[in-house]
């Protein structure tokens, strides 16, 4: 196996992955500044938990770390490692041993550490003292999804490189973490298209609720629930899009731009969602009620 720039991996700082999960993408805080190039920010889709994982084993916060969807991974790393598993709740164990969700834990040599199914939220995130040392791509060690930048998901047999550690990891055993929330209240801005739609339209979108589709992704969290009616019907040149960008497809369903969304689109955006209130979609399981809320900040 190769780094992403053909250079043989170093055998005393490398993981392997032993079980690559249904998706395993290397992210980092992402491509910030290249939305011109039609480059998405990419990165984690849950940056708070991805900052704390980095924090608990002594990364700076933009350290790359794995991110997993709904049933983890597993991972041997060649030399002794401390490492931190969060986000979405889940089993953890090393060598079959059960260890700590949520804190810092010490990883032997050749042991492999077992990250489980998520037990409540979609997205786990899994940090290593040094981090995921792939190369950097425009900056960032994400993978993009949508582009094809950055390294490619996770398959068993893939080595990974490994950063040198930049400190020890806090004298903590543990810290506080959020539960993945139960129902999304997701706050907007209407807009820049909300008049393309009817007023019962915008009634249905600031009132209904609405569900996780188990079509979204990393590019975007889908709805199912009532369609929201177009009182434009025009075609609509492509625009710029943002993550958070709620836009209405030809079926009339809400869909909300995540990091790995197209830079343009052509379908209308009849609001925004509060950039705050991104990270929770990423925990948010198929079926999960949302509500958007209208505000003015």
């Amino acid at each position: 196996m190769t780094y992403g720039d053909g250079r043989a991996p170093r055998q005393d700082r490398t993981l392997t992955v032993v079980r690559a999960g249904a998706l395993t993408t290397v992210q980092d805080l992402g491509r910030v500044g290249h939305a011109h190039l039609g480059v998405p920010r990419s990165g984690a889709l849950d940056l708070p938990a991805l900052r704390l994982v980095n924090r608990l084993v002594g990364n700076p916060p933009g350290a790359a770390a794995l991110e997993t969807t709904l049933d983890g991974c597993a991972v041997r790393p060649a030399h002794a490692v401390t490492m931190a598993v969060g986000g979405a709740p889940c089993a953890v164990s090393v060598d079959g041993r059960p260890v700590a969700w949520g804190a810092s834990v010490r990883v032997a040599a050749g042991a492999v550490v077992e990250v489980g199914t998520a037990t409540s939220g979609v997205r786990g995130y899994v940090a290593f003292g040094g981090g995921v040392s792939v190369e950097p791509v425009l900056g960032s060690r994400s993978t993009d999804l949508l582009s094809g930048l950055g390294p490619a998901p996770l398959r068993e047999g893939t080595v990974l490189p490994l950063g040198a550690p930049a400190g020890p990891p806090p004298p903590v055993d543990g810290v506080p973490w959020r539960a993945p929330a139960t129902e999304l209240t997701l706050r907007v801005r209407l807009g820049p298209r909300d008049d393309w739609f009817t007023p019962d339209a915008l009634r249905t979108l600031t009132t209904g609720v609405f569900r996780v589709s188990s079509e979204s992704n990393r590019i975007g969290m889908r709805t199912e629930g009532p369609a929201l009616e177009r009182a434009v019907h025009d075609e609509l040149p492509s625009e710029g899009m943002v993550a958070g960008a709620v836009q209405v497809p030809s079926n009339g369903r809400p869909l909300v731009f995540l990091t790995d969304h197209p830079t343009t689109g052509g379908y209308p955006v009849v609001a925004v969602v509060r950039e705050r209130d991104l990270a929770a979609m990423a925990q948010a399981a198929p079926g999960t009620p949302v509500r958007f809320v209208a505000t003015r900040r």
